[in-house]
């Protein structure tokens, strides 16, 4: 059937705003590694019952068993305040690893053993641009990886208190554009079974693999944040478990 002009105009109107709807797909993974290693600052295989000096509570509940560390979300509900105590709000289980670092590789095995997903964290305490000094994290569900830019996206203070404001739905938008991308996998991670993840954050880019295989990259300027005080590995559900983790300081590979 041949359209009229003005349909056709309307139709392809349709069609563009449609597409401009729709996210932008993620920029590819980076076949090789973005990071070089260069001294080890940090290893632990969780063989003693108690943890390293370097780690610290965060979030309940962490333990060492069988040497392995094991995270678990406890804080699942939303507890309002009530006989002079604060309300609690539901937060993943998060274990912090005081190991500063700028550019760095982390590995570390993960199992998910119940846990809807499993990540590792870095922040900057002192900065107070974002909650809590968040600025970047790689997520690992059984699913996909997603990637995130919190200093200057999710958790930055001043998008945050914008977000209150509808007028300023649309600057939100724009200042977040970029700053979350989620890379499904083909196959979906099994429970119960170990997998090596390593992150690699150099400069204002971030890379992941899972078990040697690219699974997620984002560029974004939150990442290049100087002083990455904290490692902290998060845990949502239960459980999910983490063992022989490494921390090394890196350049990137391509000077």
């Amino acid at each position: 059937m041949k359209l009229s002009p003005l349909l056709a105009a309307l139709v392809m109107t349709s069609s563009v705003a449609a597409a401009a709807d729709k996210p932008a797909a993620p920029a590819a993974v980076p076949a090789d590694p973005i990071a070089k290693k260069g001294k080890l600052l940090f290893s632990d295989d969780f063989e003693s019952a108690t943890p390293a000096k370097a780690w610290h509570k965060v979030v309940p509940t962490f333990t060492v068993e069988g040497g392995v560390l094991k995270g678990t979300q406890t804080r699942d509900k939303e507890v309002p305040a009530a006989d002079g105590k604060p309300a609690v709000t539901a937060h993943a289980a998060v274990f912090g690893l005081d190991v500063p670092t700028k550019d760095s590789v982390v590995e570390v095995k993960m199992k998910f053993d119940g846990a809807t997903l499993m990540d590792v964290e870095f922040d900057d305490r002192k900065f107070t641009g974002s909650h809590y000094g968040h600025l970047c994290r790689a997520q690992v569900k059984p699913t996909g990886v997603t990637l995130v830019d919190e200093r200057d996206g999710t958790q930055n203070e001043e998008i945050k208190a914008m977000k209150a404001d509808p007028a300023k739905k649309a600057e939100v938008a724009a200042r977040m554009k970029g700053k979350v991308v989620t890379f499904p996998f083909a196959t979906k991670l099994e429970a119960g079974k170990w997998y090596t993840v390593v992150v690699e954050t150099v400069g204002d880019e971030m890379r992941v693999t899972v078990d040697g295989k690219p699974a997620g990259f984002l560029k974004s300027s939150g990442i290049g944040h100087a002083t990455k005080s904290k490692i902290e590995l998060g845990v949502a559900g239960k459980d999910g478990l983490f063992d022989d983790i490494k921390v090394w300081e890196a350049e990137p590979a391509k000077q």
